[in-house]
């Protein structure tokens, strides 16, 4: 082969070629296999996005139906007490209703994008979706050496877009491409896994490109920013910011409005420390007397009536004894009425009949 001949072939299917490579499954986009099912499944992919053919139709798609950067649209996916491989994190367990956005990034994929139309979508000036999208099917389809290169130009783009469904989650469209080059996990899914040595190279790229502030830059910083806010103030004290008010005192709930306590923490200043704690010590002495006093008159409560159980309990033991007493000599005098009857009708039995003349 002559060199015309591979310069030719070069330029038509090398790196700066108008044909894009595809890295990795050339069939599912690298994309997991439950969002990918539920798209190929999804009546607005099979219906709405059938009928648009070209790439401007599916731009202006991306225009007026895309409004987050999530896989699943908000509330519509339940992974409550799903743990392991299937949680969340991984996207294989239940699923839900997928994106309009996810929808439309596998639509971009079945056109087969050339490298001019995937660069008018990172430039496009209408919509910042429209640009997440197209960084998306970058990190999903482009091969990883290729990453800094696509991404290098933007990592410190400022313009802003909300990612989260349902909105909470806005970040520069820079914070996102760091975020597709350092973490696989975005939201509810995975991004295809960059090489071990791609990656650490892509770090230490990062760390050469936004280099960590050095310990107490902060504070340097808000030192030096400190003449110029107290010169704007000078210049405009309309603008000046109240202070903030102080800290409510936390009371518990049985010092009211009316208390003393309360009328004197308004009108008073607080009592010394020292002064307190006397004050604590006299009313635990108190205390501790009133609880002797009433120890005391309860031992005598206790001992008076031990003593008129003692009584009552005598005197009923000779209530009883009388009685006792009285009974049995009741008796004995019923019992020698009893024999001497007993004795004189023996007597007259033995005593002979008068005779008769």
């Amino acid at each position: 082969m002559s060199m015309e001949e591979d310069a030719e072939v070069h330029t038509k299917t090398g790196k700066k070629s108008n044909v894009l490579p595809l890295w990795g499954n050339e069939r599912t986009m690298n994309m997991n296999n439950l969002i990918l099912t539920n798209i190929q499944a999804s009546h607005y992919f099979k219906m709405n996005l059938y009928e648009l053919k070209t790439y401007h139709e599916v731009v202006d798609e991306i225009y007026y139906k895309v409004s987050h950067l999530e896989p699943w649209e908000k509330g519509s996916r339940k992974t409550a007490g799903q743990t392991g491989m299937c949680g969340g994190v991984r996207g294989v367990g239940a699923g839900g209703i997928v994106s309009t956005a996810y929808c439309l990034l596998y639509k971009l994929f079945t056109l087969k994008l050339t490298r001019k139309q995937l660069n008018g979508l990172l430039t496009h000036p209408d919509s910042p979706f429209i640009r997440g999208l197209g960084f998306m099917y970058i990190r999903y389809t482009q091969p990883p050496a290729d990453l800094w290169d696509w991404y290098d130009e933007f990592l410190e783009d400022e313009e802003e877009l909300d990612v989260k469904a349902g909105g909470g989650q806005v970040m520069t469209i820079g914070n996102m491409l760091r975020h597709f080059l350092t973490k696989l996990e975005w939201f509810s899914t995975l991004f295809p896994r960059i090489p071990v040595p791609i990656q650490q190279k892509l770090e230490r790229q990062l760390s050469d490109r936004f280099p960590a502030p050095p310990p107490g830059a902060a504070a340097h910083a808000a030192v030096q920013r400190a003449p110029e806010r107290r010169r704007d103030f000078e210049e405009y004290p309309e603008e000046r910011v109240p202070p903030p008010p102080p800290p409510r005192v936390r009371r518990s709930p049985s010092h009211g409005r009316d208390s003393p306590a309360h009328k004197r923490s308004r009108t008073s200043p607080p009592p010394n420390r020292s002064v307190r704690h006397k004050e604590r010590r006299s009313r635990s002495r108190s205390r501790d007397r009133e609880r002797e006093r009433h120890g005391d008159r309860g031992r005598n409560r206790d001992r008076s009536s031990r003593n008129g159980h003692s009584r009552h309990h005598k005197s009923s033991k000779d209530d009883h004894s009388r009685h006792r007493s009285h009974s049995s000599r009741d008796y004995a005098s019923e019992l020698l009425k009893e024999r001497e009857r007993q004795r004189r009708e023996r007597d007259g039995s033995r005593s002979p009949p008068p005779s008769h003349r």
